[in-house]
């Protein structure tokens, strides 16, 4: 067992013990806020994916999670980094590069391309990062990639060719929304030093949505890393790459909307399919498939990405890695 993992027998305080530092610092984070103390140790990165060698690298991780959160899955999590749904969404953003790869491999394409799905140390904001200003308290999405990437940079794990992935927790942060990338770190091999960084604000896909949206919604943000703009256009005949996805009726009062089309295929109002619909770009009638939104009452999510999406990535992924 790695030192300083959550499981670690040196720790010896009680398994269920929390202290009011830890609990001033989940109220902190449930707003969005800087966390208030660093952990008892980082959890080392663990391979969950593709080879050792692989030449793209998706790090996902875990952020502050608050005490109410961790308590629902049970008194045993609370010393843990990774609930059920920083879990569930790990699984989720594994399984859709396993689809891409799948798909290249029917067409004999990437044959030689590895690509590692990894947990990365949990991210804490040190008291040093913290101010009085309201942008400490609900920070823009800007500002927590840049906390982030700095968070990255002082841990030495910007190593070129990665897309980092933080799973925040931040319910009520209307600023951050369900998360996000922002340029100039938004695509794998480009940026300052070819890593890309992703926000996804499971606190709030948790608190207003499901757990299925939550497992959209970190593959969504994650594979934005991953898709060239001129690329989406050669494959949808537009740049905007939230058509790359589906909105399906499966009977005539359901939509099933697939992963980078999710918050984006309802009507622009609140509660139609997600509880907040997406601010970027869309239009349903140029989206690789979408049956209406008529007589829509139940809205279902996929995990399964459309063939538009794989290709994007298939083609990104070759261009970049195969040129």
């Amino acid at each position: 067992m790695a030192p300083g993992s959550d499981e670690s027998s040196s720790n010896s305080r009680s398994w269920w013990h929390v202290s009011r530092r830890e609990a001033l610092r989940d109220i902190c984070a449930a707003v969005g806020g800087a966390a208030l103390v660093s952990p008892v140790g980082a959890s080392e990165t663990t391979a969950v994916g593709h080879g050792g060698n692989a030449a793209v690298r998706v790090r996902v991780h875990p952020g502050v999670v608050p005490l109410q959160a961790r308590l629902g899955d049970g008194l045993d999590a609370l010393r843990r980094n990774w609930p059920a749904p920083f879990r569930d969404a790990l699984a989720a953003i594994e399984a859709a590069f396993d689809q891409v790869l799948a798909y290249a491999s029917e067409q004999s394409r990437l044959e030689s391309l590895e690509i590692a799905v990894e947990r990365g140390r949990p991210v804490r904001f040190p008291p040093s990062m913290r101010s009085l200003s309201p942008n400490a308290v609900l920070p823009s999405l800007e500002s927590l990639l840049d906390r982030f990437r700095e968070r990255l940079r002082t841990h030495d794990v910007l190593a070129g060719d990665t897309c980092h992935v933080l799973l925040h927790w931040s319910p009520l942060n209307y600023r951050v929304g369900y998360g996000g990338t922002l340029s100039p770190n938004s695509l794998v091999g480009t940026g300052d030093n070819g890593d890309a960084q992703a926000v996804v604000n499971v606190g709030a896909t948790e608190r207003w949505d499901s757990r299925a949206v939550t497992q959209n919604m970190a593959i969504h943000e994650t594979i934005h890393t991953l898709l060239s703009e001129s690329i989406v256009e050669e494959v949808v005949g537009t740049r905007c790459e939230h058509v790359l996805g589906t909105a399906i009726r499966t009977d005539p009062t359901t939509l099933e909307i697939s992963p980078i089309a999710t918050a984006y295929a309802g009507p622009d109002r609140i509660g139609a399919g997600t509880r907040f619909q997406g601010t970027g770009c869309y239009d349903h009638d140029q989206f690789s498939r979408h049956d209406g939104t008529d007589g829509i009452d139940t809205w279902t999510y996929t995990t399964a990405l459309s063939d538009a999406t794989c290709e994007a990535i298939t083609r990104t992924l070759e261009r970049r890695f195969e040129a």
